[in-house]
């Protein structure tokens, strides 16, 4: 590979190799896709026990404002999303999204307060764009702050609290969504009650030079098992999660993919900060009045999986494109094919048929309620 392709790597990468896992290209990443496991065992381990999973490609970034306050950095981000993050409460953390000013999605972010400070974690695939996006779009006197010296780890599933709290019992009175610092031993964390799989869980931010004995006493645990990105999609299609690049892009606005649950009410026409973010015109006019199509789940009839970009179509013909597949794949814990897509949203009903396009047949597939799963987070 020449400079320009070469591959970054997360300071897990010679564990993940030590284990035996199998590197693939992901987001200009090394990436274990699984461990000798496999992607099957690995997603129901998850389900069943602990999964724990390298997520240290995606973006971790702190805004400081002038003042130093969390409020002035909070009121700065607010004009990149439209989300309250002035009014998020001290140790808590709330989904958010970039928008563009036609009200297409940039980016899916995860936005925390601790304290005075304002953190913000991007996907790996957006991060270089999203970080450029901030320092050309905030107010002056808003620092962006990348802490590429730290790692970040994924703990996912029902018994992610017992193996965490082997190490902090500190952990086990979070909630979903709760965010603070904490020892882990001796390694200095910050850890969230939060995931991408639908299970409870939490992301843990520790020193890059800290990462592997993370690693090495989570999983010394019985547990606790490495989980690869293979699993990690097929667990983050169940639960209903959008991945961006797929379900979500500057194409869709966030009402077409039902996320409209992340802009609360403060930021609607009629809230007291309404409005002022990139592409509001056109997202507050769909909130109110809705809008064509909308994502939904679909499960197909047969056993074969239905992948993105497959064309969606009203009837067994093929006469009538209406919408594509945005994510597919088998779902171990559904036991059997799934996948999520865009359609009208008069027929975006659960129970209603449509058909998609595989291998050049038409395939039967329901529009279905979403998740696939029924999540576990802590509340």
């Amino acid at each position: 590979m020449d400079d320009q392709t070469q591959l970054k790597r997360t300071p897990l990468y010679d564990f993940h190799v030590s284990l035996g896992a199998k590197m693939v290209p992901f987001a200009g990443y090394d990436m274990p896709v699984q461990y000798p496991a496999g992607v099957l065992k690995e997603h129901l381990h998850t389900r069943a026990a602990a999964g724990l999973f390298d997520v240290s490609h995606m973006g971790q970034v702190e805004l400081v404002a002038a003042s130093g306050t969390y409020e002035d950095a909070a009121r700065a981000l607010e004009t990149l999303v439209p989300v309250d993050i002035i009014g998020l409460k001290d140790g808590r953390q709330r989904y958010g999204f970039f928008t563009d000013d036609n009200g297409g999605i940039l980016d899916d972010l995860m936005i925390s307060r601790l304290g005075e400070r304002l953190l913000v974690v991007v996907n790996a695939g957006c991060k270089d764009a999203d970080i450029a996006h901030m320092r050309a779009k905030l107010p002056d006197g808003v620092q962006v702050l990348v802490h590429d010296d730290r790692a970040l780890l994924a703990l996912q599933g029902p018994k992610a609290e017992a193996v965490l709290a082997a190490l902090s019992a500190d952990v086990a009175s979070m909630k979903f969504m709760d965010v603070r610092d904490v020892s882990l031993g001796d390694i200095p964390a910050l850890v969230s009650r939060t995931g991408y799989s639908g299970e409870d869980g939490f992301e843990i931010s520790v020193p890059s030079d800290r990462a592997t004995d993370l690693a090495k006493a989570l999983l010394d645990q019985p547990d606790c098992q490495p989980i690869g990105l293979g699993a990690r999609d097929s667990l983050r299609l169940e639960a209903g999660l959008c991945l961006y690049g797929n379900d979500i892009d500057t194409t869709t606005s966030p009402v077409e993919a039902s996320i409209e649950w992340g802009i609360q009410k403060v930021r609607r026409n009629g809230g007291a900060r309404q409005g002022g973010f990139p592409g509001a015109e056109r997202i507050l006019a769909e909130l109110d009045n809705g809008v064509s199509r909308r994502r939904v789940g679909l499960k197909p009839e047969g056993k074969a999986p239905v992948r993105p970009p497959a064309r969606l179509f009203a009837d067994a013909e093929g006469k009538t494109e209406i919408g594509h597949v945005s994510s597919g794949g088998f779902g171990p814990s559904a036991e059997g094919p799934i996948a999520m897509g865009y359609v009208p949203t008069e027929i975006a009903l659960p129970g209603t048929q449509v058909f998609a396009e595989v291998r050049g047949k038409l395939m039967p597939l329901t529009v279905s309620a979403l998740p696939f799963i029924t999540p576990t987070y802590k509340r």
